[in-house]
C-alpha cells in the first residue's frame, strides 16, 4: 500500500501563501496542508468552478481555513498582470508563493494567448511574470518562492536556436525544456536577491511521479483520452509500488515552501529509488540545472518575451 503522507508543518499563522495550479492533484494537496497549518491560502485559478469546488473541499476538510481564488490564466500575460495589479491592491504581504501550474506534452504544438509554446509559456513564463508582478509583496513578505519542477529535468536542454518549437515539435523535450527553464529561473532569483537585498529566499522542489491531471485526458490540449502512461501510474500508486500518491508527491513543495530547513538555490524531491516517490529530501540539481550562465540567459530571455523587468520591480 502507498505510505502516508505524514509532514509536519510549522504553524503558518498570519502568513499569506499564494499556490498555482491548486484546483486539483498536487497544487490542492499543497493548498490544503498549508491552509491546515494556519495560512491564509490564494487559489489564483483559470477555471472558477473548479477553484470554488477546491475551496470548498478545503474548508470541508479543515473547518475555519482562510481559503480564497483569484483569476489566472498563466498562458496570458495579460491575465498574470491582472492578478498582480490585483494583489497589489490589497497591499498584503505574500510569505509563500508556490508556482506548481503547468500543463505537459500536448500532441500537438499549441501556442498560448501571447503566441509562445504553451508548455513554455504556462509553466515558466507565466511564472516567471507572476513573480515580478508580485515582487514588492514578496520582498515586503520576506517570501520564500518554490518551483515546482519535474524529474523530467533531469535530462534534456534549453532549445536556444528554436524556443518555441516552431520547425520541428517534440512534446516532451518541450516540456522538459519549460521545466529547465523555469527551475534556472528560480535559481537566478535566488542568487539576485541575495545580491540585490530583495529579501526572497527561492528554491525548487520535484514531485516524483504520481497520478495526477498532467497526462490525463485533457480535450482542450487535444488529448480526447487518458494517456497509457496515466493508467500505469495509476496502478502503480494503488499498488504503492516505486511511485507516491498525489498526497505525497505534495511533500517536497511542502518541505521546500515550509521548512526550516530548506534553504534557497536548492532542490527537495522524494528519497525513494530513481526519486519517484517517498518521504522528501535535499537532492542534488539536475545537470541541466546547474549552469549559472544557463540560468543568466534564461533570466534575460525571459524578461524580453514575457516583457517584464525585475530591476522595475525591485523598485516599485
Amino acid at each position: 500500500m502507498p505510505r502516508p503522507a505524514h509532514l509536519a508543518l510549522p504553524d503558518l499563522t498570519g502568513r499569506r501563501a499564494v499556490v498555482t495550479g491548486a484546483s486539483d492533484g498536487i497544487g490542492l494537496g499543497i493548498a490544503s496542508r498549508l491552509a491546515a497549518a494556519g495560512a491564509e491560502v490564494v487559489i489564483p485559478v483559470r477555471n472558477r468552478a473548479k477553484g470554488e469546488a477546491a475551496v470548498a473541499r478545503i474548508r470541508r476538510d479543515h473547518p475555519g481555513a482562510t481559503v480564497s481564488t483569484r483569476e489566472l490564466d498563466l498562458s496570458s500575460l495579460s491575465s498574470v498582470a491582472a492578478l498582480g495589479e490585483e494583489l497589489r491592491a490589497e497591499g498584503r504581504p505574500i510569505h509563500l508563493l508556490v508556482n506548481n501550474a503547468g500543463v505537459m506534452t500536448p500532441p500537438e504544438r499549441r501556442t498560448t494567448a501571447d503566441g509562445f509554446e504553451l508548455q513554455l509559456g504556462t509553466n515558466h513564463l507565466g511564472h516567471a511574470a507572476l513573480v515580478a508582478h508580485l515582487l514588492p509583496l514578496l520582498s515586503a513578505g520576506r517570501a520564500r518562492v518554490t518551483a515546482q519542477v519535474s524529474v523530467a529535468a533531469r535530462s534534456g536542454r534549453m532549445n536556444w536556436d528554436d524556443l518555441g518549437w516552431e520547425r520541428s515539435y517534440d512534446a516532451m523535450a518541450a516540456y522538459r525544456q519549460s521545466k529547465i527553464a523555469l527551475g534556472l529561473f528560480a535559481l537566478e532569483l535566488d542568487r539576485r536577491s541575495q545580491a540585490g537585498g530583495w529579501g526572497i529566499s527561492s528554491n525548487l522542489s520535484h514531485p516524483g511521479v504520481a497520478p495526477t491531471s498532467l497526462l490525463s485526458a485533457r480535450p482542450e490540449l487535444g488529448r480526447p483520452r487518458d494517456t497509457a502512461a496515466v493508467r500505469l501510474i495509476r496502478r502503480l500508486s494503488r499498488a504503492g509500488v516505486l511511485i507516491g500518491t498525489a498526497d505525497t508527491a505534495a511533500l517536497p513543495a511542502l518541505f521546500a515552501a515550509t521548512s526550516p530547513q530548506a534553504r534557497g538555490g536548492r532542490l527537495y524531491g522524494p528519497d525513494g529509488p530513481g526519486q519517484l516517490g517517498g518521504r522528501p529530501a535535499e537532492q542534488r540539481l539536475f545537470r541541466p540545472l546547474r549552469d549559472s550562465q544557463q540560468a543568466e540567459r534564461v533570466w534575460r530571455v525571459s524578461e524580453e518575451l514575457a516583457g517584464i523587468s525585475f530591476a522595475a520591480s525591485a523598485g516599485a
